[in-house]
């Protein structure tokens, strides 16, 4: 019997399998929907590029008349590859969901009405929320007797105190329209916090960590005592650090002023803070971090810029968070620029000294995550770690699954 793990985005779909007994991953795919004309008007194609554990990759174009349907059409080919069958069935199935507001906040069997709650915050996460919906509505039909569960991005943030996640502004806005601060990423953060504890042979309980999720989307989280305390994400993943086309936090000022005085319509500016912000908006360029250290070494002052201005963000984010926390004990990096780009780590740490933070530069270059990068006198270590979402959505999920099952 197997896990399938879902993790939906507006333009892809991760998946693993995973064994139920074991939990040793059995295969990993992507299902890439910007390959075709317009998967959005029902029309194009998808590409699809699945890993097995044993044998060799498989990759395929899929003719298919939306996402509904390229998500089913892939996992279509799991079956036809022999890596989920009447033999081998799929014992349920996990998603990655961003949104539970603070009617859910743990690991859930998803039923009608799990989705309604989902469905009521697709303004705050419209990038997420309705692929996830898709997926989950392709994986029902696709596995109609597997069990499907959730696992939410805001339910690491459960225990944050008031005083982190209200807003200053009037506080009916908060107990009439839930107006608050929730936070994101929360799985990510909550492998993270386990792998360093693992890594350093303490405790969580013991351990004040900082952790940076850096990616498309980006978020830091304080951690003490394997409890998040706060996140830099906010009402809506908007809020924090720049992303790759999302704004981050910026003076509400701004936008009350291109709508006042620039007539700029609500959609617009919708649409710009989301899609044309961030690492795209200040190169000009490309939101792929890769692209604008290749084109910052070729002398691009825009690309340049953009990287400036996301390593002072993250540093004087590491040194707010450290402040929360009272001290550190571990720095840790992770996400696909996290684990990957050497140049933002040595960046963001140069001058923290004063934090307890020193990072050796030779084993920043040379080592690969999972590692330790500090120098050896450093009194905080600085961990560069690949985060494991979808071990955890499929560790919640056995559980959830085997619960009911007894």
């Amino acid at each position: 019997m197997g896990i399938l793990v879902i993790n939906a985005g507006s333009s892809s779909v991760k998946f693993a399998l995973f064994r139920f007994d074991t939990l040793e991953t059995e295969a990993r795919g992507l299902l890439d929907l910007t390959a075709g004309p317009d998967l959005a008007a029902g029309e194009g194609r998808a590409a699809l590029t699945l890993r097995p554990s044993k044998g060799e990759v498989l990759t395929r174009r899929l003719d298919v008349p939306g996402y509904h349907a390229a998500v089913v059409a892939a996992l279509g080919v799991l079956a036809e590859v022999g890596l989920c069958s009447q033999q081998r069935p799929v014992r349920v199935v996990g998603h990655r969901l961003i949104h539970g507001g603070e009617a859910i906040r743990q690991p859930v069997r998803i039923d009608p009405e799990v989705k309604q709650v989902i469905r009521q915050y697709t303004h705050l996460a419209p990038l997420h929320i309705p692929a996830g919906l898709e997926a989950i509505a392709a994986t029902e039909e696709a596995f109609p007797h597997a069990p499907q569960v959730g696992l939410f991005d805001t339910a690491f943030f459960a225990h944050v105190p008031p005083a982190a996640y209200i807003y200053p502004l009037p506080y009916e806005w908060y107990e009439q329209w839930g107006i608050r601060r929730y936070g994101f990423h929360g799985t990510s953060h909550a492998y993270c916090t386990e792998r360093a504890a693992e890594m350093l042979g303490r405790p969580a309980e013991e351990l004040r960590l900082v952790i940076c999720h850096l990616g498309h989307g980006s978020s830091a989280t304080a951690v003490d005592a394997g409890v998040a305390v706060t996140n830099t994400m906010g009402f809506t993943p908007l809020e924090g650090f720049m992303m790759g086309t999302r704004c981050g936090t910026v003076d509400p000022g701004i936008l009350l002023h291109v709508m006042r005085e620039k007539g700029l319509p609500v959609e617009q500016l919708d649409e710009t803070l989301h899609k044309r912000s961030g690492l795209l908006g200040v190169s000009g360029l490309s939101a792929d971090f890769r692209e604008l250290e290749q084109a910052a070494a070729a002398g691009h002052s825009r690309a340049r810029l953009a990287l400036d201005v996301y390593t002072h963000r993250v540093k004087a984010t590491i040194g707010s968070l450290v402040a929360v926390l009272g001290g550190l004990d571990a720095l840790v990096f992770t996400g696909g620029i996290g684990e990957n780009s050497h140049r933002l780590r040595g960046e963001a740490c140069a001058g923290l000294g004063c934090l307890g933070i020193a990072l050796d530069p030779q084993r920043n270059l040379q080592l690969r995550p999972d590692a330790d990068l500090a120098a050896s006198g450093s009194p905080a270590r600085v961990l560069a770690i690949h985060t494991r979402e979808d071990y955890m959505i499929a560790r919640e999920a056995k559980r959830l699954a085997a619960g009911a099952r007894g």
